[in-house]
């Protein structure tokens, strides 16, 4: 059975939440920033296969480097023109994370590379910057944000999910594990009232 640790909390730094999920094959959601990485990776296993970003804003890969030249592991992402992706996802893609697999969402708004990954088989979606608790969403004012594109992205997540999600792992700020996918309406909601 998968688990998945935020080896970014507690940090007080400018960072997203970095999510290892550990399984068959071991990955590391996003890098974070600030913080010794690798470390907190090491306080849970030796070996990590790969790291897998929902976007490249600073504050998500600014530790992407040490992360993988500690462990020689590889980045997947959706931009295959940005420097530090090795791997190009596709919307629609299915890639081992953990013990489950993953489809891949493109969902842009927020930053035009970003990505949700959803395993419909255990209700688990990582969400990155698109939503967050209560019924937030990622900003729209920063370089490639789009108020109406990031509506139409957390319209193409409620398509895929269903009331059997059981938690959304999301870049800032607490995971959501009551009511998940109603949170995802209540961000769609807002982004579209405010």
């Amino acid at each position: 059975m998968s688990s998945i640790t935020n080896i970014a909390a507690g940090v007080q730094a400018f960072t997203s939440n970095a999510f290892l999920v550990t399984g068959d094959r071991t990955v590391l959601i996003d890098a974070g920033n600030e913080f010794d990485a690798p470390e907190r990776i090491r306080e849970h296993t030796d070996d990590l296969d790969a790291v897998v970003l929902t976007h490249t804003h600073p504050d998500h890969i600014g530790n992407l480097t040490a992360v993988t030249e500690a462990f020689d592991v590889e980045t997947w992402g959706f931009d295959p023109s940005h420097a530090l992706v090795d791997t190009p996802i596709a919307d629609g893609e299915r890639i081992p994370i953990g013990d489950s697999t993953y489809e891949v969402l493109h969902t842009p708004g927020h930053k035009d590379d970003h990505c949700c990954l959803y395993a419909s088989a255990t209700g688990t979606l990582f969400a990155g910057d698109l939503i967050f608790a209560n019924g937030s969403f990622g900003r729209t004012d920063l370089e490639e944000g789009n108020r109406e594109t990031l509506v139409e992205s957390i319209e193409y997540v409620l398509a895929k999910t269903d009331e059997t999600l059981t938690a959304i792992h999301t870049g800032h700020g607490a995971s959501v594990t009551d009511s998940p996918y109603d949170n995802i309406e209540l961000a769609r909601r807002a982004a579209e009232l405010y």
